[in-house]
């Protein structure tokens, strides 16, 4: 029956009132601690930042087999076999053994339990293709090998475009893949593009190297620029003492004594032992502090830095240190990343999305009270007073967890009107065929009301069903869309067989006596 038990109304109310609270803070100003929280806006209606990264693998590929190539020489050596023109050369690594080896070389690179050439059994292939012509060999990556480099390379460029990003403090950015090599960033609100491709642009790789003490470059040395003035070189060991790697933390601080911002870091146990001896045994030589192939400074050791802590100093502002100390915490990129996109998109124009968007909801919503209202009377009140609480829920909760609204979300809401509306003239339809062949107008409403339930259901579980798809299966706008169209199919189920229905059990209870009430 029609019948609600008052801790059931109480029930009801309560969580109206609550949602319709939280929402109250995207339309006013309320000074209440407890709903600071508003909507987030995506990128099409707040403005912000879109930038389309590609990672360049080349560095990797080569850095890899270079590595490879240091392993083949131990392993040549292990098992006695003389090699003759090693190097590496357009992605190739090349050299030369006799003919008598060539069978003991294939034995070790093609064994399926292989260190140096691994073997993929999903895709039955080894990671690198072998060449033999005579005695001259080629080893490069295979089809699959590269495949699956590049994975395990935009997987982790992608974890650390992230980190960097949520240390810049924007909400709700929006981070994907595009394709194999490609990474989507959205970043809603921000207006200095400049500073995220600084900071998105540069590996970050950090090492800790000697000066060298020759004048010369030989086999073991190279000659790098200082960062802040290309015009000056310095001479460094290739031997690295520690790296980024090692590193547990790093922030700005300044400098007590020479009043200069620097950039303080903390070593892990192991990096803090290797730092401790050399800086010992390297008392009075220079030790360069390196990043992305450039010198940021290369002070004198004075005395042995022993616990793992020290300091990097330069030519920084607090803005330049804190950066920094952002890059070294969020780690290096396997690879480089190219902008190969850019655009900022202007509030101007996310404010016209948002008057559109609201427009439309309005139109939409006018017509649709005055056709209840012709078509239904009172319960068409009930029905347009319904939707209006519905969409107070609806935008409660999505300020309660913080989502984003887009533009298609806009989309999204609007729909949810739509399939209000049609849940309660589904309802009101019923209930007119039930009143043909029922005298009491109670048992009519409540038969409508339990006999449409049904239907109503089947219709929002196959749209909820496409929602869900649709937020695993699409990205950025489409999520947008997705979420906002899931939570208004909730409150709709909600608003339509617990607030619409408790106002129609309260008018019909004290009407039931008039006669034809619909």
């Amino acid at each position: 029956m029609l019948y609600f038990s008052k801790l059931r109304i109480i029930l009801i109310l309560l969580f109206t009132l609550l949602l319709s609270y939280f929402s109250l803070s995207n339309f006013i100003k309320i000074d209440d601690e407890l709903i600071k929280q508003k909507i987030n806006l995506g990128l099409d209606l707040q403005g912000g930042s879109y930038l389309l990264l590609e990672v360049d693998n080349n560095p990797l590929i080569n850095q890899k087999l270079q590595s490879k190539l240091i392993d083949i020489k131990k392993i040549f050596k292990e098992e006695n076999i003389p090699i003759k023109n090693l190097k590496l050369e357009n992605k190739l690594i090349r050299f030369s053994i006799d003919e008598k080896s060539i069978k003991k070389f294939e034995e070790i690179f093609d064994d399926d339990d292989s260190q140096i050439n691994p073997y993929y059994p999903k895709f039955k292939s080894h990671e690198l293709n072998i060449d033999i012509e005579l005695n001259n060999i080629s080893l490069y990556y295979s089809d699959y090998g590269m495949v699956l480099l590049k994975n395990a390379s935009l997987d982790q460029a992608l974890e650390i475009v992230r980190r960097r990003v949520d240390e810049l403090g924007t909400n709700e950015p929006n981070i994907v893949k595009r394709g194999n090599d490609r990474i989507l960033v959205e970043l809603p609100g921000l207006n200095d593009p400049s500073r995220i491709k600084n900071l998105l642009g540069k590996t970050a790789n950090l090492t800790f190297q000697f000066v060298s003490q020759k004048k010369e470059e030989s086999f073991g040395s190279e000659k790098l620029e200082y960062e802040d003035n290309p015009d000056n070189f310095e001479l460094v060991s290739k031997r690295v003492i520690v790296s980024g790697n090692n590193l547990l933390d790093a922030k700005p601080s300044m400098n007590n004594q020479t009043n200069e911002t620097v950039v303080v870091f903390n070593l892990d146990r192991v990096g803090a032992k290797k730092f401790a001896k050399a800086t010992k045994s390297g008392v009075g030589r220079q030790l360069a502090i390196i990043l992305d192939g450039k010198i940021i400074s290369a002070p004198t050791i004075s005395e042995a830095i022993v616990g793992g802590s020290g300091q990097i100093t330069g030519n920084f502002d607090f803005q330049s240190a804190t950066d920094l100390a952002l890059l070294l915490r969020s780690g290096a990129l396997p690879a480089p990343l190219n902008i190969i996109e850019e655009r900022s998109v202007g509030p101007d124009l996310g404010k016209d999305s948002i008057k559109a968007g609201i427009l439309s909801l309005i139109i939409g919503f006018i017509l649709v009270i005055i056709f209840m209202i012709i078509k239904y009377k009172i319960f068409g009140l009930i029905a347009n007073l319904t939707l209006i609480i519905n969409l107070f829920l609806l935008v409660g909760i999505l300020t309660l967890f913080g989502a984003t609204l887009t533009l298609p979300g806009i989309a999204g809401i609007i729909l949810t009107v739509g399939m209000a509306v049609d849940a309660n003239v589904l309802i009101f339809e019923r209930i007119k065929e039930e009143i043909k062949n029922e005298d009491n107008m109670l048992v009519a409403f409540d038969a409508g009301y339990t006999k449409s339930r049904t239907t109503i259901l089947d219709a929002n579980i196959t749209t909820l069903i496409a929602a869900i798809i649709l937020f695993f299966m699409g990205s950025g706008p489409i999520k947008g869309f997705s979420i906002t169209l899931t939570i208004g199919i909730l409150t709709t189920l909600f608003s339509v067989y617990f607030i619409a229905r408790l106002f129609t059990s309260i008018y019909v209870v004290r009407n039931k006596h008039k006669g034809q009430l619909i």
